[in-house]
């Protein structure tokens, strides 16, 4: 009775295989998603660099336009002296310039 039943259950396993249409149909799909030079996995290399691409894209966009931002105020004369004032500590003849630094902002040197 057991062999009976295993030897039903493998000639349902194997039938599946005889076919010559579907086993074509399966080497084909396996070998387009894997094997092929337009594979599945390589799309999905091509796609994940694509996206970094554009996030590298938008990244540069944002900064030629923080950039544009900052040359617009550099070429006015009241720009221009603010940026020396802030960056480079440029002062007037008459005046005097005081740097407040608190505590928690001066790196302590080992």
């Amino acid at each position: 009775m057991k062999s009976l039943r295993l030897k039903t259950i493998w000639k349902n396993l194997k039938r599946p295989f005889k076919n010559i249409f579907l086993l074509i149909g399966a080497g084909f799909l396996i070998w387009m998603l894997f094997f092929d030079a337009n594979s599945w996995l390589i799309h999905k290399e091509l796609n994940s660099e694509i996206n970094q691409l554009e996030e590298k894209k938008s990244y540069y966009k944002d900064a030629i336009q923080q950039d544009q931002e900052e040359w617009r105020e550099l070429q006015t004369e009241e720009g221009l002296e603010a940026y020396g004032r802030e960056h480079f500590y440029l002062k007037q003849p008459n005046e005097d310039i005081f740097i407040i630094e608190f505590q928690d902002s001066i790196n302590k040197k080992s």
